[in-house]
């Protein structure tokens, strides 16, 4: 089912994050993926991919989300070996993972 402007603005306006993952850097582990299967899954080459994010073109991808999926994200940043995911507030810049 395809969403209205009106439910995608919405979405945009209760983003308070931004998902970002450094996929060059990726090794592969999988861990993201068992603990939010919600908004990571495994690509065929062996990495990882946020679910409907964003490509950069640096290799990166971005994805924003909700105050309520931050604890989801932010368990698989912390399960992430190599520190290639992070999260970003969208009101300032910070980096908060």
């Amino acid at each position: 089912m395809e969403q209205s402007q009106e439910q995608l603005q919405e979405k945009i306006n209760e983003s308070k994050y931004i998902l970002q993952h450094d996929r060059p850097n990726c090794i592969g582990c999988a861990a993201c993926e068992a603990v939010a299967p919600e908004f990571w899954e495994m690509n065929q080459d062996g990495k990882s991919d946020i679910k409907n994010g964003k490509s950069l073109d640096n290799g990166w991808q971005e994805l924003l989300i909700a105050e309520k999926r931050f604890q989801e994200n932010k368990d698989a940043a912390d399960s992430c070996p190599v520190n290639v995911i992070h999260i970003v507030k969208k009101e300032t810049g910070k980096r908060l993972v």
